[in-house]
């Protein structure tokens, strides 16, 4: 204990710049004491525990007071998601595809996603072994309540018991005005939209609090925020989980498990791309948008893996648009 100060005098009563390993340094004297007292006096510490959720709200805590303390795996990246687990519904197609699974996985995310069809969800996995993506799927069709639990019952295997991030990705749109929808259309699209995001929230709860920091997305749209031609049960389901987002941040905040909505415009996939063939349609899409351009994908997952980083430790409840500001443009005369 012995470092100089700017003058060159030894300060007696600091451990500046200073390395320590404490054994068990999550309970008692070790937690409340030892740990904190030559974190506080500058040294960068090393501590352990047989308890993993116990290290991880341990070191959280420790992270937001401004401590050096690092777990077994070294000191924490804020801005990665190494070692973490993550489940990611409906991977294989647009955003879920190109975007947010492989965005998670290179950042170091253990991933396991879930497809309706086979066949593309091996081609996919396939794809993703070959580029050293650490992700595993399973077949699933979310708008069936029995094929969602077992999906979580895979997971929870898979992951051992914990999750860190939840991505509520699958979705569908029916593009009809309200008066032609049915009962079908309906029930199709709240449960593959809305119900599916509130059961698979409800069954990860367990996995997501074991994990000691847990985060959930779900992908949404500005439709659920504000009126796009897509349909208004489309708009409705969108909206309901942008509300859900907010109330899973109040009553699961005890838990260590955050929640937000991501709520994208018209973004560049395979899908929208057909959209925006029509010459007219994207010229009406592009005067809408004070950016003066449609989304990449590449720029809805980023927030997506931001939101599930130890950076955004202190986000949860928000719906966040990715729209090139579509859904804060007023009225904007041409050229001015």
């Amino acid at each position: 204990m012995a470092e100089a100060d700017s003058n060159g005098v030894i300060n007696r009563w600091s451990l500046e710049g200073m390395t320590a390993l404490v054994t068990g340094g999550t309970k008692g004297i070790g937690l409340h004491a030892v740990v904190e007292e030559l974190a506080k006096l500058g040294a960068t510490v090393h501590t352990c525990s047989r308890n993993e959720a116990e290290l991880n709200k341990c070191i959280h805590e420790w992270e937001i007071n401004g401590f050096k303390v690092s777990d077994n795996n070294g000191v924490i990246n804020r801005w990665s998601l190494e070692g973490m687990t993550a489940l990611v519904t409906g991977g294989t197609k647009g955003i879920g595809l190109h975007a947010v699974v492989e965005e998670l996985a290179k950042l170091g995310a253990i991933v396991h996603t879930c497809s309706r069809n086979e066949a593309e969800l091996n081609k996919c996995i396939n794809e993703w072994e070959i580029n050293g993506f650490k992700v595993s799927g399973s077949v699933c069709d979310v708008s069936s309540r029995a094929e969602r639990e077992k999906l979580m019952k895979n997971v929870s295997s898979l992951f051992n018991g914990k999750l860190n991030i939840l991505i509520n990705n699958a979705g569908a749109v029916v593009p009809k005005p309200t008066v032609e929808f049915n009962d079908e259309d309906f029930s199709f699209l709240m449960a593959t939209n809305f119900e599916s995001a509130f059961h698979l929230s409800q069954l990860a709860h367990p996995l997501l609090k074991a994990s000691g920091a847990g985060s959930i997305v779900f992908m949404s749209s500005v439709a659920g925020v504000v009126s796009v031609s897509v349909g208004s049960i489309y708009g409705a389901t969108k909206g309901a989980m942008n509300q859900l987002a907010k109330n899973l941040a109040c009553e699961w905040a005890k838990d260590n498990i955050r929640s937000n909505s991501v709520a994208p415009y018209f973004i560049r996939t395979p899908l929208v791309e057909q959209l925006l063939s029509d010459e007219k349609f994207n010229k009406e899409v592009i005067s809408r948008t004070p950016m003066g351009r449609t989304g990449e994908m590449k720029e809805v997952s980023s927030l997506v893996a931001f939101l599930c980083m130890p950076a955004a430790s202190y986000i949860t409840g928000q719906t966040i648009c990715v729209d090139g500001g579509f859904t804060v443009n007023g009225f904007s005369f041409p050229g001015t």
